[in-house]
């Protein structure tokens, strides 16, 4: 046997500034390459590294921007283009690139609002030129914000707490905003956390979870929803992942912290789930088009970027005066014991006991006369001094 050794790449560093230098955005570059952008941002900070057909294709793709003269924008007859293909029962057989399609998923910023940065784009280190950390959070929050209530929803079922899991991962983010701003995928961020605690097990101890939502009017509405919602929620989750936004396996192992493999058997076992009681939504695609249409029934409306920021500053300004209420009442409770505790060591008395062979003390007995005349004159005249102490006979 022959081993070949691996397609030699440039550092991660060399491939995100011919990527640039090619004027390719990451969407583009994973569009030719036919895997997801959170992908290609993972190759280019390191976190990573392709394998197979990719690397082979991506080192291709590489070699061609550096190239004097390499001209950008995809053409059809890439060699660089890799077809996917997922085996297994319920799969459909897709072939082609996997990239998110336009969908009820995603959002564009609006016009009038400051310009978003690209939530696929690698950051160098700092925010956008010219924008403040307030405007680049803005304007992440409303590329992202809208889709990601949508997603929300088809995991929880619930619209209130799709709202409040988006408010709460964008809370956290501001509060991260220096990490969240050099993250190479600050989109992929806040939608992690956004379903960590969507899905999280401790809703389930909230008095608001024993009202009801309303069910859906269309009844294929409601029944697609029923059978994501009996799924369990790392599948359900894998399931919105991969067919739902269009991420690849690898970064839908990857947000979901599991093993490809674990990830691929979460996936065809929850389309085998869906097809069992749904046979229309055998085909991926097809399910993937109920998800979109799904997700952009319910007119769910996200809070305003100022309001998330001033909820996350009152959020932090609180659990700050808290934590120095507890230093200050915990400092206080231990001087006082240290001012009120003994500073040496008390023997506790033992109790009596009869000791055999002594006899009992004997109380006094009555008074004789003369005794009584004596207390009498004690009580009727009393003398300061040592005569009060030694009476004198008469």
């Amino acid at each position: 046997m022959t081993w070949r050794s691996a397609t030699p790449l440039p550092p991660p560093g060399e491939r995100r500034r011919l990527r640039r230098a090619g004027s390719l955005t990451p969407d583009q570059l994973a569009a030719r390459l036919g895997v997801g952008a959170g992908t290609v941002c993972a190759w280019e900070s390191g976190r990573s590294t392709p394998r197979g057909r990719n690397r082979k294709a991506y080192a291709r793709l590489l070699a061609s921007l550096a190239e004097p003269g390499a001209q950008a924008g995809p053409e059809e007859s890439d060699p660089a283009v890799v077809t996917v293909r997922l085996k297994g029962p319920g799969a459909g057989g897709r072939r082609g690139p996997v990239a998110p399609e336009p969908s009820a998923f995603t959002q564009a910023p609006p016009p009038s609002s400051p310009r978003a940065p690209d939530p696929a784009a690698p950051s160098d280190g700092a925010d956008s030129p010219g924008l403040t950390p307030a405007q680049a959070f803005d304007g992440l929050y409303a590329f992202c914000a809208p889709a990601l209530v949508r997603q929300t929803y088809l995991l929880t079922g619930r619209r209130d707490r799709a709202r409040e899991s988006v408010e709460r991962a964008f809370q956290l983010a501001w509060d991260r905003w220096p990490e969240v701003a050099r993250d190479p995928d600050p989109a992929g961020w806040v939608r992690a956390a956004a379903h960590e605690w969507a899905l999280s097990p401790w809703h389930r101890f909230r008095p608001r979870r024993r009202h009801s939502e309303p069910p859906l009017s269309d009844p294929s509405d409601r029944a697609l929803l029923e059978v994501l919602l009996r799924l369990p929620p790392p599948y359900r989750r894998t399931l919105l992942l991969y067919d739902g936004i269009g991420l690849g396996l690898p970064d839908t192992a990857a947000e979901t912290e599991a093993s490809t493999p674990a990830a691929a058997g979460r996936l065809l076992h929850a389309r085998e789930t869906v097809a069992a009681r749904l046979p229309e939504l055998s085909d991926p695609r097809v399910l993937h088009r109920r998800l979109a249409e799904l997700a952009s029934v319910e007119r769910l409306r996200a809070a305003a970027p100022p309001a998330v920021r001033d909820g996350s500053e009152r959020r932090a300004r609180f659990w700050t005066r808290a934590a120095v209420a507890f230093t200050v009442t915990l400092i206080g409770a231990t001087a006082l014991t240290l001012r009120t505790a003994p500073t040496g060591y008390e023997p506790p008395v033992p109790p009596g006991e009869t000791i055999p062979g002594v006899p009992p003390r004997v109380a006094p007995g009555p008074l004789s006369e003369d005794q009584r005349e004596l207390r009498s004159r004690l009580r009727e005249e009393p003398l300061p001094g040592p005569e009060r102490l030694t009476p004198q006979p008469r």
